[in-house]
């Protein structure tokens, strides 16, 4: 976590649940934004979506993203991180959703039904900067 700066570390804890906005390119180079879920291991964030999705398809196609981090007490608090996709696996993503859903959810298991492969996106973060 050395790129987030000191106050804005507590957003990256589970206890906190933050919601991060993604941000892809499109192919035509238009933005597309999605609230996801996300948790940071080892300085990397980690984001797992769906195969066929649209962010998935994104961030495979075009690894460059950013995120937004915004605190729940606050939305004027956040640290806006630009990154860059360095992997992307499907091995243990069933149970890092499932581990999404504990943070977020308070839940086991993933509720909804996985008819898909899931996928982990590991984000370096390359820039960081903040507000509040």
């Amino acid at each position: 976590m050395l790129l987030i700066p000191e106050p804005h570390r507590d957003l990256f804890l589970d206890a906190t649940r933050a919601f991060a906005v993604l941000a892809t390119n499109m192919p035509d180079g238009s933005p597309q934004a999605t609230p996801v879920w996300f948790d940071m291991e080892e300085g990397v964030i980690r984001v797992n979506t769906a195969r066929g999705r649209t962010r998935e398809r994104n961030m495979t196609d075009r690894p460059r993203v950013a995120l937004a981090i915004l605190d729940p007490a606050n939305p004027y608090r956040y640290p806006q991180i630009r990154g860059t996709v360095i992997e992307s696996t499907e091995e243990g993503a069933r149970r890092h959703i499932d581990r999404l859903a504990q943070k977020y959810l308070g839940k086991e298991r993933y509720p909804w039904p996985v008819e898909t492969p899931r996928v982990i996106f590991r984000i370096r973060p390359d820039r960081v900067s903040s507000t509040g």
